[in-house]
Order: structure tokens, then sequence, then C-alpha cells
């Protein structure tokens, strides 16, 4: 087989100036993930040891649900939020060129976000928030709370705005040229985001905000549930395709290979921006207010958003044995072995892909309305959950900050065996955590429920073994957690000096498009995505909307 030629292409870059910019606003937006995901995760670390029923002295009902709220948000909202805007920095920069701009956009964007995650962790911390992840009402929190919310997603549209505005700067200076791949996957991201934040931001705006405010006395419980799903599940592709950018244009590269096909990369991200919205209501199974044909719509639209995931997972695996036998693997599968496995960010990648595979089954159980039937509302859920945002995300992430953050830093990665170790970890945590979780989902054991046990209850203590499995691999996931934790501190505070260096891109198997073609009709795909947002949303809307409806007060159970 002919050896592939490896040779990399460098991207021009800005000024040294205007890179250096950049590399700070990316860094503090890396930082505030990184901060929010070491306080997630030992919150993560309590609900484990407490969900397995340890006598343990701080054990009670409102720790518990206080853990629960604020690992959701800080893991599922701000570490994914504000590593995603960090990497879009990059990108924009080190493809285009250019530098992301304008400034004064992009650190109104960074400021406003963070005042609204200060404000939002300070509510859930001093247990005036446990509302949970969903913040489903008539559960209500304090207004700072819901503003919080609101200032993050502002500050995410900021971010939003200036990838737009980089890209628009870069296409008229090259008006007929291919964006580059990793570009196209970020301004997927971007599309995604702007659809899917109109309906939170109604929500909090319209409904949750004059709600505790004391401004209206009662809420719509199935409206703003209806407007959470129309948001919930898009964000799931938010968090979802940056981690495929990475994996199409970074992990080829590190495996020392190339990528199977670009065409197949932009197609994928194309399929996103039209197909991440319209499926909320399959999320909205069990609920009353939604009719079966249209909960059969989202369903169907549902299972059409897994084939662009059936081909990342062709693509990438065809890229990963091209690198393999670049590196001289002859046989059937001897070329896995043949990849660079001690590389923190090809293995964090690897393994996350392995995990996401079996929550990617998992998945489709879930928007299966009779299976769905049995696993609703049960820990089953939550181990899906974990292995598609828990290690298809969080794990290529913190691959990723591997990479990232020496460059942005000019500093080395110090704590390299932690940092080789600890994605093995995660894996055998995750593994522990949510495969038993899944079992004891379909033994009938409900998530979110702070005594498993049910006083004795002879059926909760056939789970009893499981959910101690389960806190055995909390234990390797906190363990995991704090080795990410220690390298990204150690290098920050101890790492060499290094000089300046570029990220190389990976290349494609064959030449990619050098003129625009449909892929680059951003505008056609965005009107197109939100046709079927109308389509699946607002007859359902206005029939709701047209119901005699009835208003629930607030209830703060803690």
């Amino acid at each position: 087989m002919t050896r592939i030629d490896r040779a990399p292409v460098e991207v021009p870059t800005p000024s040294r100036a205007g890179a250096r910019v950049v590399e700070r606003l990316a860094l503090a937006h890396f930082w505030v993930a990184v901060i929010a995901f070491g306080v997630a995760a030992a919150m993560a670390l309590m609900q484990a040891l407490s969900r397995a029923s340890l006598d343990l002295p701080w054990r009670s009902a409102k720790m518990y649900y206080l853990s629960v709220t604020a690992h959701g948000v800080l893991m599922a909202l701000v570490f994914t939020t504000f590593f995603i805007m960090a990497f879009g920095y990059v990108v924009a920069t080190r493809t285009l060129g250019r530098e992301a701009g304008p400034r004064g956009l992009a650190w109104t964007g960074y400021w406003l976000a963070l005042i609204g995650t200060l404000a939002t962790a300070a509510t859930i911390l001093a247990g005036k928030a446990t509302v949970l992840y969903t913040f489903y009402p008539p559960l209500k929190a304090h207004p700072l709370f819901y503003i919080g919310l609101a200032l993050v997603v502002v500050g995410s549209w900021c971010w939003s705005a200036v990838m737009l505005l980089s890209y628009r700067a870069w296409r008229r200076v090259h008006p007929a040229a291919a964006a580059p791949l990793a570009m196209q996957g970020v301004l997927a991201t971007v599309l995604v985001w702007l659809i899917a934040t109109v309906g939170v931001a109604a929500e909090d705006l319209i409904q949750l905000i004059p709600w505790s405010l004391g401004l209206v006395p009662t809420i719509d419980p199935v409206l703003a549930r209806m407007l959470f799903w129309y948001f919930g599940h898009p964000l799931v592709y938010f968090w979802l395709l940056p981690a495929y950018v990475i994996w199409y244009t970074l992990l080829p590269q590190v495996a020392g290979g190339k990528l199977f096909s670009d065409p197949l990369a932009r197609l994928v991200f194309v399929l996103f921006i039209l197909l991440s919205t319209p499926v909320g209501f399959h999320h909205q199974f069990m609920d009353p207010g939604v009719s079966a044909g249209w909960k059969l719509l989202h369903t169907l639209l549902t299972f059409a958003i897994l084939f662009p995931s059936f081909v990342t997972a062709f693509t990438i695996t065809a890229s990963m044995e091209l690198a393999g036998r670049a590196r001289g693997a002859t046989g059937w599968l001897d070329w896995i072995g043949k990849l660079p496995w001690r590389d923190p960010l090809f293995s964090s990648i690897a393994l996350s892909m392995i995990l996401f595979a079996i929550g990617g089954i998992g998945g489709a159980i879930n928007a299966s309305f009779g299976m769905n039937a049995v696993v609703h509302n049960t820990a089953f859920i939550q181990g899906h959950f974990h292995l598609t945002v828990g290690s298809a995300v969080a794990l290529t992430f913190m691959g990723a900050a591997y990479f990232f953050v020496p460059r942005l830093s000019h500093r080395e990665l110090e704590l390299g065996l932690l940092a080789r170790v600890q994605p093995y970890l995660w894996f055998v945590g995750m593994m522990l955590f949510s495969i038993s979780n899944h079992i004891t989902g379909l033994m009938g054991m409900p998530r979110r429920v702070y005594e498993a046990g049910y006083g004795g209850s002879p059926v909760a203590a056939a789970w009893r073994g499981l959910t101690g499995l389960s806190a055995v691999g909390g234990l390797f996931l906190f363990t995991s957690s704090a080795f990410f934790m220690l390298v990204m501190i150690g290098t920050a505070l101890a790492g060499k000096r290094r000089e300046f260096e570029p990220v190389v891109w990976a290349q494609p198997l064959h030449p990619a498009p050098t003129k625009r073609t449909l892929f680059d009709r951003y505008g056609l795909w965005t009107a197109i995505a939100v046709l079927l947002v109308l389509v699946a949303y607002a007859y359902p809307l206005w029939a709701h909307l047209r119901m005699a409806r009835f208003g629930s007060p607030g209830y703060s159970p803690f």
C-alpha cells in the first residue's frame, strides 16, 4: 500500500500582536471552562457517593439536589459553552489567517457570560436555585439564577456575532474560496446555537424571570417544557459539533494520517444545521399537551439526525485506518495498535468515540416511543447522558485542552504522565458508572432520587450492588478529573516557556475543494432549517396557546 504523504499545510497567521490578543481571549474562556469543570466534578462525586446510600456526615436531600443542580448547570451549560467559545476563537484565527473581531464585542461577550455564570453559580451554591439542570417550573429559583443564565446566553450571542463577522470579513477577501473545514464546523455550531437559543430565551424572558420576580403569580409548565426542549436537544449538537470538528480536523493529523473524506465532513456539518432543532418533542413523550402525531414527526426527525453521526463514525474510523497503515500496518486490524495511544489528545478522542457508540444506541432507544416509556425518568437516562455529553464531548474537550492550552499559553504541558493516564481512568470510570446506571434503569430505578434504597424495599435491594458499582465509577471519574485539573494548573504555573507553535490541521486524502460549493451556502441551509422548525413547532405552539390553560404557583423544595 502506498505510504501517505504527511507534509503539513500551514495556514497564514495574523500579526503577532493580533494573534496574542486572541490567545488571551481564548485562554480567558478556557480557564472559566476549566474552573467550572472542577467544581462540577466535585459535585458529581458527592452525588455518586450519596446515590450509593453511603453513611456520610454531609449527606442530606438538600445537599444532594443542590449538587445535582450545580453539576448539571456548570458542566452542561458553563464548561461546554466557554470551551466552545474559546475553541471558536482559535479556529477563526488559525484557519482564516486573521484576528477574530471586533475585539470589543468579543470581550463584552466574555464579561457578560462570566458575570452571568458567577450570578448563577452563587445562587445555586447558596441553596436558592435547587431546580436541577432543566429548571422545570413549577420548581422556582431566585430571580438571579434566571437572570444569570440569560446573561450567559447573551454573551454567547456576542461570540456568535464575532464568528459570523470574522467569516464575513474573510469572505470579502476570498469571495470564491471554499471555507476552511474547521471554520465551516464552527459556523454550523453558531447557526445551530442561534436557532436553538430562541426557545430558552423566550422561556427565560417571557416566563421565568417575570414569574420569579413576582410580576405574575403563576406559570404554564407545559409551555415552559415545550420551549425548553426546543432548546434542550439541539443543545446536545451545540456540544457535539465542536467535538466533531476536532475529530475531523485535528485527530487525523495527530494520528499521523489524513482525513478520509473532506466532502463527507462538510455534509455532516450541513445536516446538523438542518436537523438539530425540530426534534424536541421526543423528550416529551410522557407529557400531555402535545399530540401523538407531532411526537411521531419529531421521532422521525430524531432518527434522521442519527445519520450524520453514522457518517462520522465511518469517516473517522477510515481516517484512523489510513493513519495506522501509514505507520506500517499491513493486516486487517493491526493498524489499531500502530496508533499513538500514548498521546493524550488521541487517546481522549478514541476512547470518547467508543463510549459515544454505546451512548448512541441508548439514544435510539430514548427516541422510540414504546421503549422510551420503559426507560423514561429512570437511571437509564443519566447513564445515556453521561456517555454522550460526559464522554464524546467532555473527554474530547479535555484532550483538546492538552493540545491547545500549551499553544495558547506558550508553556510546555506539565505532568505529562497524568495527562496520558487521565483518559483511561475516565474510560474505566464511565463504563462502571454508565453501564450500571443503564442496568438499574431497566430494573426500574428512578433518576434524580436522593434515597435509592426506598426504606429497605425488596425491589430497591436488587439494585444495591449496582449503585455501589456506580459509586466506584464515580471515584474513577473524580480521580480522572483531578488529574486533568492538576495538569492544567501545573501547566499554567510551572510550564516552561516555549516558542510560538502553529496549529497544523489535517489534510484530506483527496484534495479539498478550492472553490465555493453548495456546502458553503449558509444562508440557504439556515433558511431551510428555520422552515423545518416552523413545520415542527408552529402549529403545536399555536394550538397550545389557544387551549384553556391553568397556571401553577411556584414551589421551592428547600
